[in-house]
């Protein structure tokens, strides 16, 4: 599902979310069941390059370093469908830096679980602008929490 400017969500301060890009191969991995949803380990990349929709695996994203951030994993609330349409939810995620973290404006949700093929792609969002951190900041990544992270129907 890809927002529209007139539906796209506002996170729980009233600002735009970024933009839910889907990779290309995530479709195709989908249907030959790279992917469990419901169990997988979710995660977020960081980068300060922008991924391209051809992008398949982590390893074609240039990510940052992260030694000063803490936990990048995603919790999965919900994965379930209700009248045909299949929606994945997912709790927002609060980055805290320790010390200061390399300037980052893309965020990639990959697979962790899978390993052929591995760290498997989702999605990526732009946030419009250069993000520093230094140390005690933090970092709201935060997910539609009324439509979901991915919807299919």
């Amino acid at each position: 599902h890809e927002w529209t400017p007139a539906d796209k969500p506002r996170d729980r301060l009233g600002a735009e979310m970024p933009t839910y890009n889907k990779f290309n191969q995530f479709v195709e991995d989908k249907a030959k069941g790279v992917h469990n949803l419901a169990v997988d380990q979710l995660v977020v990349a960081l980068s300060n390059t922008k991924p391209n929709r051809t992008d398949s695996v982590l390893a074609d994203i240039v990510e940052i370093d992260y030694t000063n951030l803490d936990s990048r994993m995603l919790t999965t609330t919900s994965a379930a469908q209700t009248d045909g349409t299949f929606k994945l939810m997912i709790d927002d995620l609060v980055l805290t830096a320790a010390d200061a973290v390399p300037e980052f404006q893309y965020v990639t949700v990959y697979n962790d679980a899978p390993t052929s093929p591995e760290d498997p792609v989702i999605s990526w969002a732009d946030y419009g602008k250069k993000v520093n951190m230094i140390a005690g900041q933090t970092f709201d990544i935060t997910f539609d929490q009324t439509n979901g992270f991915h919807t299919e129907t």
